[in-house]
């Protein structure tokens, strides 16, 4: 989420820190786990911070376990502190984690104690690289870096093989580096794009653009572009009665309420959990205690969900949660050797009556 800065825990420190927080630990609680949730409790993170509390402490509550809330601020000197408080509550792991800062300067001390750390938000590749090389035990449940490309590619060449297809981007970094990601994947396996272009984003109008795609006999379309601009490129190619199926990535999600969204314009994106069958009940359950199960809420449950039952089973709660298969609300869930999810998260939606819902689920209502 936030850019690595360089590890600053010097080796001496480490030891002292640990061999502090041992003698300052209190004992393990009797009715069960001691987990810690880190997240941010104040400034413009705090309202997923809480989304990230809510859901883990009613999946610890359901188990008999006790959560211990640690504030996480988003700033390079914040996991000394983090990493002291995680031992000396006696956590056997922690989840939450939404910025890098913390999580990187914590894991040093962590991987010394063997206490597990799951995030559900920071995407670094570089970090979890460090923490396989180092024997970190980090375990991501937010998708990583290549995961959006890895199923743009996945859901192309599956439906797209027989069809003319263009990709564009709006110039912005991510969207560029996406598109031509994707662009050079698909010429591996002998799909070559009928037209490549960066398009002019945040206009009213992409007549233009339309116009010119329309002219290359494409009916695909992959956009490496924000909603705002899929919805107006969509709604223009509608009014201008050229048949251009568009898959967006998971900018698509993005609020607004100006432009209405086409029915039929695909995403490839994180679900709803909560309207899934897996996260249903669990939704339901926490709407008669007044939670909504939005954002992180569900991958929360489902991360402290997977290191109870891991823990559960005894012995190395690392390797455990690494070789393990577990039902949660966000559906089956299991890490690879990596220790990124074993399946990638994103889902291809499509937009029907107001929202993205799974492809799958679309299909069958039809």
């Amino acid at each position: 989420m936030i850019a690595i800065h360089g590890l600053r825990m010097r080796t001496a420190f480490l030891s002292s820190l640990l061999a502090a927080s041992v003698l300052t630990v209190s004992p393990a609680v009797a009715a069960g786990l001691t987990f810690a949730v880190v997240a941010p409790m104040e400034g413009p993170l705090a309202i997923l911070g809480q989304q990230v509390r809510d859901g883990a402490r009613f999946a610890a509550e359901a188990n008999g376990d006790t959560l211990v809330e640690i504030s996480e601020s988003c700033d390079e000197t914040d996991g000394e502190r983090i990493a002291r408080e995680i031992l000396a509550a006696n956590a056997v792991a922690a989840v939450g984690f939404l910025c890098t800062e913390g999580l990187s300067a914590s894991l040093p001390v962590l991987g010394e104690a063997k206490v597990p750390a799951v995030t559900l938000s920071v995407r670094s590749g570089i970090l979890m690289e460090d923490a396989v090389k180092k024997g970190w035990p980090l375990f991501r449940l937010a998708p990583g870096p290549k995961a959006e490309a890895d199923k743009a590619v996945e859901i192309i060449t599956r439906d797209w093989k027989s069809e003319p297809f263009a990709l564009i981007d709006d110039g912005t970094i991510h969207a560029r580096e996406l598109v031509e990601t994707v662009r050079l994947r698909l010429e591996d396996v002998g799909m070559k794009a009928a037209f490549v272009d960066t398009f002019r984003p945040a206009q009213e109008q992409q007549l233009t653009l339309v116009r010119r795609l329309a002219k290359t006999g494409v009916t695909r379309v992959f956009v490496g572009g924000d909603r705002t601009d899929v919805a107006v490129i969509a709604r223009d190619a509608k009014a201008e009665k050229v048949p251009l199926a568009l898959l967006g990535g998971e900018a698509l999600l993005g609020a607004d309420p100006l432009v209405p969204m086409t029915e039929g314009v695909e995403a490839i994106a994180m679900p709803d959990y909560g309207t899934l069958p897996d996260g249903q009940p669990v939704a339901a359950a926490m709407m008669e205690k007044g939670i909504v199960a939005e954002g992180y809420v569900l991958p929360a449950h489902a991360a402290v969900t997977a290191l109870a039952t891991a823990a559960a089973a005894g012995g190395n709660l690392t390797e455990k949660l690494a070789g393990g298969n577990f039902a949660t609300a966000i559906g089956p869930l299991a890490f690879g050797a990596d220790h990124e999810l074993r399946e990638n998260p994103y889902r291809l939606l499509v937009w029907r009556s107001g929202a993205f819902v799974p492809a799958e689920t679309a299909t069958e209502s039809e």
